[in-house]
C-alpha cells in the first residue's frame, strides 16, 4: 500500500471538512502574525532608543525601584570616575533622561524624551542630516519627530519654563522612549531642562552635578563585575536588556501580549487535536478494515500525521500571507507595528509544532483500535 495513498485521498474526499478546519487554523495564523507584529512595534516604540545606546549597562541610584529607574534615579556625576577605572569598561559617561513638552515656533506641538550626553562621548550620537551636537543649547531630534513637521533650524520651546533648544540635526531610524520621540542635547542644557531652569533664574551648583545614570560601556568581549563597579560608586546597574523594564509601560505592554500569544498557541493545540479525535472516532470502522486488511498501527499512524502536517503547512502558509498583508497595511498607519522576520519564523514553528503535537496525540486512539471489529469480532 502507498505510504501517502491514504492521507491524500482522504483530504480530496473530504475536502469540506478539511477545509473549515483549515480556515480555523489559518485564522489562528493571522492573529499570530498581527500579534507578532503589534509585539514587535510595541517593543520599537518603547525601547527602541535604548536598543540603539553604544552601552552594555546603566549604574542608577542606589536602591533605586528597578521598574521606574529612568524617572526616579538620580546620581551625581562624581559617580562616572569610579566606573571608568573598574577592569573591562572601556568608557563610562553621565546619562540623563527625562520627559518634556514642547511648542516649535512654528506651532508644532511635540512630547519629547530629553537624552542628556556628554558632547564628544560615546553616547553622542551621529546623525542622518544637518550637523552632530556643538554645544549648549542645541538638540538632535529622531526621524519620527521630524515627520511631525520640525525641520532643522526650528526652535523648539519647552514647557513650562520657556526654555529655548534649536534642532541642529536629526537621527537615522526610529528613536523612541516609552512610545515617545528621543531629543539628544547636551547634558547641561538636559540639566537645566530638567530642573526647568527659566532665562535670569539662578541655577544652584547642585543641578550640574546630576545625571539619570552612569552608562558605561565593556570592552569588546569582556565581563564588567557590575557588583564591584556598584559597590564602588553606591549605585544600583541594570544590563542594557534589562533595563528596558524601566521604561514605562514596557514590562506589562509585552507580559499580556506574550500571555495574549500563549493562549492562542494552546488554542491552536486543542482545536487541531479535537478535530483530529473526532475525525478518527468516526473513521474507527474504516480504520479497523485496513487493520484486518494487514495494515500496521505504524503506517495509520504515519498517514494520520501526514493529513496534520499538509493541513497545518498549507492552512499556515495562507493565514501568513493574509497576516502579512494585513501587516503591511497596518503598517503604514500610526500603530506601533513592525513585520519582523524572526518573530514570524519562530511564531510559524510553534504554531506547527504545537498543532502537530496536538494531532499526534488525538491519532494515538488507532493504536486501540481492534481489526476484529471489521470481522464482527464485537457482536
Amino acid at each position: 500500500m502507498k505510504p501517502s495513498f491514504l492521507a491524500l485521498r482522504e483530504l480530496s474526499f473530504a475536502r469540506g471538512r478539511f477545509a473549515l478546519m483549515g480556515a480555523v487554523v489559518a485564522l489562528v495564523a493571522v492573529l499570530m502574525v498581527l500579534l507578532s507584529g503589534l509585539s514587535a512595534g510595541l517593543v520599537n516604540d518603547g525601547v527602541s532608543g535604548l536598543q540603539k545606546l553604544p552601552v552594555t549597562s546603566l549604574a542608577f541610584q542606589h536602591d533605586v525601584e528597578e521598574s521606574s529607574a529612568y524617572s526616579r534615579s538620580i546620581v551625581t556625576t562624581d559617580a562616572v570616575e569610579p566606573w571608568r577605572e573598574q577592569p573591562g569598561v572601556a568608557a563610562a559617561a553621565p546619562f540623563g533622561n527625562t520627559l518634556v513638552n514642547g511648542r516649535t515656533d512654528s506651532g508644532v506641538e511635540i512630547d519629547l524624551a530629553l537624552f542628556g550626553v556628554e558632547l564628544g562621548s560615546f553616547l553622542d550620537p551621529d546623525v542622518e542630516d544637518g550637523s552632530r551636537l556643538a554645544g549648549d543649547g542645541e538638540v538632535v531630534i529622531s526621524a519620527s519627530a521630524a515627520e511631525q513637521g520640525i525641520d532643522v533650524g526650528d526652535t523648539i520651546v519647552l514647557e513650562p519654563s520657556g526654555m529655548e533648544l534649536r534642532v541642529v540635526g536629526t537621527l537615522a531610524g526610529q528613536h523612541t522612549f516609552g512610545h515617545v520621540d528621543i531629543a539628544y542635547l547636551s547634558l547641561r542644557s538636559w540639566q537645566e531642562a530638567r530642573a526647568g531652569v527659566r532665562a535670569g533664574d539662578e541655577v544652584p551648583d547642585r543641578v550640574y552635578r546630576e545625571a539619570t545614570a552612569v552608562a558605561v560601556q565593556a570592552d569588546d568581549g569582556g565581563n564588567v563585575d557590575l557588583a564591584a563597579g556598584d559597590a564602588a560608586a553606591k549605585t544600583t546597574s541594570m544590563t542594557l536588556e534589562d533595563s528596558f523594564g524601566a521604561s514605562p509601560g514596557y514590562t506589562a505592554e509585552t507580559s499580556t501580549l506574550q500571555l495574549i500569544q500563549a493562549f492562542l498557541y494552546a488554542i491552536s493545540a486543542l482545536v487541531v487535536g479535537a478535530f483530529f479525535t473526532v475525525l478518527t472516532i468516526q473513521r474507527r470502522g474504516e480504520i479497523a478494515v485496513l487493520r484486518a486488511m494487514g495494515a500496521s498501527k505504524r503506517y495509520l499512524l504515519q498517514e494520520s500525521l501526514l493529513q496534520s502536517v499538509v493541513l497545518l503547512v498549507v492552512s499556515a502558509a495562507v493565514g501568513i500571507g493574509v497576516g502579512l498583508g494585513m501587516g503591511v497595511a497596518v503598517s503604514a498607519t500610526e500603530m506601533p507595528f513592525a513585520l519582523e522576520p524572526w518573530p514570524i519564523a519562530g511564531a510559524t514553528l510553534l504554531l506547527l509544532g504545537l498543532g502537530v503535537a496536538g494531532a499526534a496525540v488525538a491519532v494515538l486512539r488507532i493504536t486501540r483500535v481492534d481489526p476484529l471489529t471489521a470481522l464482527g469480532g464485537n457482536r
